[in-house]
């Protein structure tokens, strides 16, 4: 084949407004810092660096552990190898299920080799504490594991007083933060969190593939003792700790957190785009302020919600425990929801979400997270959805969508 035709041509994507349940459109100064010159990995302007990000996650986190760095890949690294570096394979993983993502921890789990329970609630609901209570009690498990805010149902899990229980049982708790993380209050030292992951794609409005994690001490002295040094960085004055090694390689954070510490033990080589990237991350959400973020994306879900209702469409799920970031919306009878999708996409450049397992076919999401959780673009968005589905035959109410965002946009 001639090379010219294999060459393609410059990447050029078209400019889409993404809103659906993530990625979203990364904040304009994350990607200029992502073009800055790399640095050696331990260069001292380099781990400098590190240091800073750990210190800017600490605040995010809500949290004042030590151990608050990144993974290199997407969220989900970061949740494999908290439940990697957290169990063996026989213990016991229970899991807080309420959507897709709760099956997720269960097939990681399971690949782990540990013995999964779960402890569930329907699609569009959350599970209470006590049935959380008591299937700790039931279960006896090392480890009780949760997403917070899962999107494939938008709903987000109360974590109130579960590390209490997790604790009170002699188990680690495990949240899984990544859709909410920068958006909702995430309160990882009041909830007794024992790690917690996010992702950069969603509330901090960044690009997938660094993945925020941070760690208490009593699960980092859980993972220091599974700790294994390398063979190729063995010294004399090198020992690992003696417990059951780590299965992963890659994902095994107790050879990461040497890399992160002091001793600086190589593992990898760091991701230094995606650290550029992570670190003005935290730079945006902490200079804009936490509470003012907060509610700047209470203010976008609550516009979207009223939007839709007003547009007399039905929004998915409990309104108690929906998530402030992510909208599930019933797609009506009649309509094919694909086909919404994409004249959303191809007529008006905006992208919404599908939907996972039982809810395919049924729902779209709409997400209003991070550089995109902004009045202008729920009102371009909800303007689209009803020119739209004015023109797929239903009949709306004109602007009704539209006018409702606003109002409530202002609670």
């Amino acid at each position: 084949m001639p090379l010219d035709a294999i060459l393609f041509g410059e990447i050029d994507p078209p400019q889409r407004l993404l809103m659906g349940p993530g990625p979203v459109n990364a904040y304009p100064r994350v990607l200029r810092a992502m073009a800055a010159d790399l640095l050696g990995q331990f260069d001292p302007e380099m781990t400098g660096y590190m240091e800073q990000v750990m210190a800017l996650y600490r605040p995010i986190f809500g949290t004042a552990n030590r151990w608050t760095f990144l993974i290199d890949g997407t969220a989900r690294a970061a949740i494999e190898a908290s439940l990697v570096s957290l169990l063996v394979p026989g213990e016991t993983l229970l899991v807080v299920n309420f959507g897709r993502f709760g099956l997720l921890l269960q097939e990681i789990g399971e690949r782990i080799g540990a013995r999964v329970e779960t402890v569930d609630a329907p699609w569009g609901e959350t599970v209470p504490l006590p049935a959380i209570a008591a299937a700790i009690q039931r279960t006896a498990p090392q480890v009780v594991a949760t997403v917070h805010g899962d999107t494939s149902t938008t709903m987000a899990q109360p974590l109130a007083g579960v590390g209490d229980l997790a604790h009170a049982a002699g188990a680690l708790l495990y949240v899984d933060a990544t859709a909410t993380l920068a958006g909702m209050p995430i309160e990882s030292d009041a909830w007794g969190a024992d790690i917690v992951t996010g992702g950069l794609q969603k509330c901090l409005g960044g690009p997938s593939g660094s993945a925020p994690i941070t760690i208490s001490d009593r699960a980092a002295a859980h993972i220091a003792a599974r700790r294994h040094v390398e063979k190729g960085l063995r010294r004399d004055d090198t020992a690992d700790s003696g417990g059951r090694r780590i299965a992963s390689n890659y994902f095994d954070l107790a050879m990461v957190m040497d890399y992160w510490g002091e001793r600086r033990l190589n593992h990898h080589t760091e991701a230094t785009t995606m650290l550029y990237g992570a670190r003005e991350c935290a730079r945006v959400a902490l200079g804009e302020g936490l509470e003012a973020r907060y509610a700047r994306h209470t203010a976008a879900g609550r516009a979207v919600v009223a939007g839709i209702r007003a547009m007399g469409l039905s929004v998915f799920g409990t309104d108690a425990t929906r998530m402030t970031n992510v909208t599930g919306i019933h797609i009506p009878d009649g309509i094919d929801g694909e086909r919404v999708r994409a004249r959303m996409r191809d007529e008006w450049e905006i992208e919404i979400g599908t939907a996972f397992g039982p809810l395919a076919g049924h729902i779209w999401r709409i997400g209003a997270m991070g550089y995109n959780a902004t009045r202008a673009k729920i009102l371009h968005t909800l303007a689209a959805l009803e020119a739209v589905l004015r023109a797929e035959g239903l009949a709306l109410p004109a602007g009704a969508g539209v006018k409702a965002a606003m109002a409530a946009w202002h609670g």
